[in-house]
């Protein structure tokens, strides 16, 4: 009987890894449902009321922006300050050295404006206001300020989690926007100071021949969901169910990870939508 046991016991080892992968790959299904039902309903309300109670909502959807953008604009030049000298300014000035200057463009549209520019963008927005937005919101609901609402007739979710999509869907392409012209301008700036030979003219003109319609419209459609997926995923993991005080922390970090996860994926699949395009 003993060996009987022990010839068995990795099948039960095995049997017992795939019942924890498929309770983990079930439970991951299940928030995404989550996720997705959340995203559909809060889309719902942005669509049939954006202009209801305006004189209240829009304040709020401005201070969004305001928390979010303007007071990220000072990280996010110095970021495209870095951006610029450390990756594109020494990409330039090499690839001007070995004789491949018509290359310069292609490289500066797919790096900075396809892939780095957009995710930086986002990152730093979710670092800025990801865990905030959670405590905000968990805090909110854990002291029962949600049910107050819900019992004057002010729905939640137009009140509370409509400003936030917007707010933080504008701000992740406006400050984009900024942080790609940044990180040109100080890319070619290392190449002045290096005395690479290669016109200022000749530089942008470069990048804008490498520019097609798509990648402005790409540009947009990536970055409004870079804030749209952030400001879901942290509302969801404020409001959709009670919480204690004390879990905030946990909470807020599970929703940060699943931010960055998400982003990377929308930019997995925005990468492959380049392929066919």
């Amino acid at each position: 009987m003993a060996i009987d046991t022990k010839l068995t016991r990795p099948s039960h080892l095995w049997t017992g890894y795939l019942d924890a992968v498929g309770n983990r790959i079930l439970g991951v299904a299940e928030v995404v449902r989550e996720l997705a039902a959340f995203a559909f309903i809060t889309i719902g309300v942005t669509l049939t009321r954006f202009n209801v109670s305006k004189r209240v909502v829009h304040p709020l959807i401005y201070q969004q922006i305001h928390r979010a953008g303007a007071r990220l604009l000072p990280m996010v030049a110095f970021l495209g300050i870095a951006l610029g000298l450390l990756i594109i300014g020494q990409t330039v000035a090499l690839l001007t050295r070995v004789g491949a200057q018509e290359y310069i463009g292609t490289v500066m549209v797919t790096v900075v404006v396809r892939e780095l520019g957009p995710l930086f963008t986002a990152f730093i927005v979710l670092a800025r206001s990801g865990a905030s937005n959670v405590v905000e919101l968990g805090t909110t609901r854990a002291m029962g300020e949600v049910e107050a609402l819900e019992s004057l007739g002010i729905d939640p979710i137009h009140y509370l989690v409509m400003p936030r999509v917007i707010g933080l869907a504008l701000s992740v392409f406006c400050l984009t926007t900024y942080l790609i012209l940044i990180s040109i301008g100080s890319g070619y700036l290392f190449v002045f100071l290096q005395d690479v030979p290669l016109r200022f003219s000749a530089y942008i003109g470069q990048v804008g021949d490498a520019l097609r319609w798509q990648d402005f419209v790409f540009l947009a459609l990536k970055t409004s969901l870079f804030g749209i997926v952030i400001a879901v995923v942290n509302c969801y993991h404020g409001l959709a169910r009670p919480l204690k005080v004390e879990d905030l922390p946990n909470i807020s970090t599970r929703a940060v990870v699943e931010s960055v996860v998400a982003c990377v994926v929308l930019d997995a699949v925005f990468l492959v939508g380049y392929l066919f395009v």
